[in-house]
C-alpha cells in the first residue's frame, strides 16, 4: 500500500470535480480505500426515515468521499 500523506484536521485544496479550488478540512481518512471527506465538498442528499430522534425524518445533506488523488495539501 502506497503511504497516505493526509490525516484528520489537515487544511485540502479541492483540484478536480464540481468543487475544485476549495479550500476546507480534512474530516475523514480512508487509506485502505485511497479516500478523504472534506469538509462542505461533494454534498449528497440523503433521506432518513423517521425515528425517536429525529420524528419527521426527510433530508439531510452529508459529506461524501473524494478520491485522495484530487485532492492537494496546504501549508497552513
Amino acid at each position: 500500500m502506497a503511504k497516505f500523506n493526509f490525516k484528520k484536521g489537515d487544511t485540502v485544496e479541492i483540484i478536480a470535480g464540481d468543487d475544485r479550488g476549495t479550500k476546507a478540512t480534512v474530516l475523514s481518512v480512508m487509506p485502505k480505500k485511497n479516500k478523504v471527506i472534506v469538509e462542505g465538498c461533494k454534498i449528497a442528499k440523503k433521506a432518513v426515515k423517521p425515528t425517536e430522534d429525529n420524528t419527521k425524518g426527510g433530508h439531510i445533506n452529508k459529506e461524501m468521499p473524494i478520491d485522495a488523488s484530487n485532492v492537494r495539501k496546504v501549508e497552513a
